[in-house]
Parts: structure tokens; C-alpha cells; sequence
């Protein structure tokens, strides 16, 4: 639950960071719906980064820094696809193109894109330690239930 909070801690965060750069963006330049939400989802990959290697999965494995750039960069490439192409799906492919649907579009792209990302993240990039592993997946141990004539008895 630690790891669930902490993550959403910082992908609200970051989801913030997204849609006020877009925004900002739309504002305050002529570039096109797509290309200004991908330029606020980079920014928004650059933020959640530094949020999860230090605050969400700060106690996570630390070796193998570039190992773990490159997975984040390659997951959140795939996480920004997702995004973005559910943001192109309806503004050219539906003719959703006004303010309040592109920023719904938005939303629901980095909604669905979180889930990949939540998943990708935590299982390749922010690995637990390899005894927090070992622990997560040895079974419990279950005592036998004792039945019969000498149940009970010590």
C-alpha cells in the first residue's frame, strides 16, 4: 500500500505538471494539440524521474543507474505513445479538438498510460532489493491442521 501511495504521490504530481505545461503551451504558443502535449509529457517524464528514484522508490536497487535510465526512458516512451495516441485518436481521427476535449483526451491518455507505467516501472526499472524479492514471493508457511483422534492433544 506504501508503494501504491508513494507512487500515486508522485504521479499526481506529475499528471499535474503535464497538464499545466500543455496548457501553459497551448497558451502561450501556436505549436498543434499533439505536439504540445508531447513536449508537457517529456517534461512530466523528466519530473516523475527524479520523484520516483527519490522519493517513491528511493529504498529501491541502485545499481546500475544507466540500466535503470534506459528501461524509465524506454517504458516512458511507450507511456507517451499510449498518451498521445489517444489524444491524436480523437482530435483528427474524431474531431475532438476543442479545449475541454483535449484536455479530457489528455487525461484519459495519461490514465491509461499510468497503469502501463505503474506496472512497467515497479517490475523492470525501480526493482525491490533482491532479499525484499525473495520475500515477496516465498509462499507462507502454513502450519498442518491437525484432525482425528489426537487433535488437540500435546
Amino acid at each position: 500500500m506504501r508503494e501504491i501511495a508513494r507512487f500515486g504521490a508522485v504521479g499526481g504530481a506529475g499528471v499535474l505538471v503535464n497538464l499545466a505545461v500543455f496548457n501553459l503551451v497551448r497558451h502561450v504558443t501556436e505549436l498543434p494539440v499533439v505536439r504540445a502535449s508531447v513536449l508537457a509529457t517529456v517534461v512530466a517524464i523528466v519530473f516523475n524521474y527524479l520523484g520516483f528514484r527519490y522519493f517513491a522508490y528511493r529504498d529501491r536497487d541502485k545499481g546500475g543507474r544507466t540500466r535503470e535510465m534506459t528501461l524509465f526512458l524506454a517504458f516512458s516512451v511507450v507511456g507517451l505513445v499510449i498518451e498521445n495516441g489517444i489524444l491524436y485518436t480523437g482530435t483528427y481521427g474524431l474531431g475532438f479538438d476543442g479545449r475541454l476535449e483535449s484536455n479530457v483526451l489528455k487525461f484519459t491518455g495519461i490514465g491509461v498510460a499510468t497503469l502501463f507505467r505503474f506496472w512497467s516501472y515497479r517490475t523492470w526499472v525501480f526493482r525491490a532489493p533482491a532479499a525484499v524479492r525473495a520475500t515477496e514471493a516465498a509462499e507462507p508457511v502454513r502450519e498442518p491442521v491437525a484432525s482425528g483422534p489426537s487433535a488437540g492433544r500435546g
